[in-house]
């Protein structure tokens, strides 16, 4: 329970945090209490870039509350750092995938997408985030049908 006390707010400190307006936020942030600071953390895990967590921030940036603004603002941090490299890690699984489905050996993969084997090997492990054109092509590559030889079979329309 929160003794946290909205004021000439419509909304209600029961409400869901992603209903508050950026008044509600900016009072949790400065006059919260700890299970105030934790809702507000588990909304900004749940969507980093999202309008909680941008609120948080500039609630942050506004009032600077001594202690709140670096833990929110860790909080905030980690969750993008983790759903960066979440995402890193699911783009280099699809590019391993596809580097499969196609037939071809790593190097001939490559070479079909106009790159070396080793730069095609930093996208796979995720070091490496290909441009969106890339992806496509990666893709494209992966559909075509292969000869046993790992020539390209021509379409047949």
């Amino acid at each position: 329970m929160s003794a946290l006390k909205f004021r000439n707010i419509t909304a209600s400190v029961d409400d869901p945090v992603e209903a508050w307006p950026f008044e509600g936020i900016l009072a949790a942030v400065e006059r919260g209490t700890l299970p105030d600071w934790r809702r507000l953390a588990a909304a900004s895990r749940a969507d980093p870039w999202g309008p909680v967590a941008r609120q948080v921030l500039e609630a942050v940036e506004l009032s600077r509350p001594y202690g709140t603004s670096e833990l929110l603002t860790t909080v905030i941090e980690r969750a993008r750092q983790d759903t960066a490299d979440a995402e890193r890690e699911q783009i280099a699984g699809e590019i391993r995938d596809l580097v499969a489905r196609s037939g071809l050996s790593r190097h001939d993969f490559a070479l079909r997408l106009g790159t070396s084997r080793p730069r095609l090997s930093t996208y796979m492990s995720g070091k490496v985030t290909p441009s969106a054109s890339l992806m496509l092509r990666m893709r494209r590559v992966a559909a075509q049908p292969q000869a046993g030889d790992g020539r390209q079979l021509p379409d047949r329309d």
